[in-house]
């Protein structure tokens, strides 16, 4: 395995620093509200990042979700590139890539997704959706949501057909309720008429939330390391009888461990990607980061805040949004004790077939 950017990842992630530092700062933030930067987004899409995804792969896109997450930008980036860009890329048909792909490249579109399957939305045949989901990230920012019915075949909607209404979330994600009433629907995939390959089912429900599942777990890595820095730089500044916090063993400690658990976060997210992106399995190792994800992401952004005494209490601290941020990570797409429940089944599953 080489996790070692290329020439175009590397470029990719540095254009996506610049941009993001330069923008995303805390005072915009504090600005935004709960609600979605249109500058930031526009100036990420006049840049060519969304379209630069097809061309870095996976691993490309956890690069630049790490560089999101370390200042908490609120755009919807992560779920357009997941949900719209690499969803249609990968199940879609000829005509489907050909029309839908140029709008998402230019940020014309925005794309996100209902996922995972819950059983609250039924599909007809024909294309018509009907049932409701209590919150979809990034909802109000999209022109279109890829919703997963219950029979776990993946669906186009445009967000004009359906019905949104704003939810607010533990993390400011521009979030809404999704409410299909009889609504048109569009299926990924279905019969290519160039190949006359069948594309979609279940088979792409699966790719997507795999694929969803480690682009988040790339994106909390970047959301933890953000923190810690944060945590490492007050400690170092903020001193105590005369001696600064960061000289004391249990700071010391405490953000060693941190440091660790980041780490493994970003490691498992970088393989989950790189696997996909050689074209091998990687729906264990997608388990594996959104776990990783999970339970050591809630334990960094926690020690962050800690770290910060009573400063981290105050909601309007930048640290704050990284706390807000984490903790929605840790439940987004399972928590860690479902996505360990699925792994365990997978493996047992795996296992049973060898010995078959």
């Amino acid at each position: 395995m080489d996790f070692t950017p290329t020439e175009e990842q590397a470029a990719a992630r540095d254009l996506a620093r610049e941009i993001f530092t330069d923008l995303a700062t805390p005072e915009r933030l504090a600005a935004a509200g709960t609600g979605s930067d249109a500058e930031l987004w526009k100036a990420l899409c006049a840049a060519g990042l969304p379209g630069a995804v097809e061309d870095v792969g996976l691993l490309g896109l956890v690069l630049l979700l790490e560089e999101q997450g370390r200042v908490t930008a609120q755009v919807p980036f992560a779920a357009s590139c997941v949900y719209g860009l690499l969803a249609i890329s990968a199940h879609g048909t000829a005509e489907q890539r050909d029309r839908l792909l140029p709008a998402l490249r230019q940020g014309d579109a925005v794309a996100t997704g209902a996922l995972p399957a819950r059983g609250g939305v039924e599909a007809s045949a024909d294309g018509v959706l009907s049932g409701t989901v209590p919150w979809v990230p990034w909802l109000r920012d999209a022109t279109q949501v890829l919703v997963a019915a219950a029979d776990r075949s993946l669906w186009l909607v445009r967000v004009a057909d359906a019905r949104v209404e704003p939810v607010e979330l533990t993390a400011p994600w521009a979030a809404g309720r999704l409410v299909l009433d009889r609504a048109p629907g569009e299926r990924l995939g279905g019969l290519d008429r160039t190949s006359g390959e069948r594309l979609g089912g279940a088979a792409a429900y699966e790719d997507v939330r795999a694929t969803a599942r480690t682009a988040f777990a790339g994106l909390q890595a970047g959301v933890c390391a953000g923190s810690l820095a944060r945590a490492v730089a007050h400690t170092n500044e903020r001193e105590q009888f005369g001696r600064p916090l960061a000289a004391r063993q249990g700071v010391q400690l405490r953000a060693a461990d941190a440091h660790m658990d980041t780490e493994a976060i970003r490691v498992t997210a970088y393989e989950s990607a790189w696997r996909r992106d050689t074209g091998l399995a990687y729906d264990t190792h997608a388990l594996t980061a959104a776990w990783w994800a999970s339970e050591a992401g809630k334990r960094v952004v926690h020690t962050g805040q800690h770290l910060h005494g009573g400063m981290g209490a105050d909601l309007d601290h930048p640290v704050h949004r990284h706390f807000l941020w984490g903790r929605q990570l840790d439940a987004y797409l399972g928590c860690g004790s479902e996505v360990l429940e699925e792994l365990g089944e997978l493996i047992a599953e795996s296992r049973e077939g060898e010995s078959a």
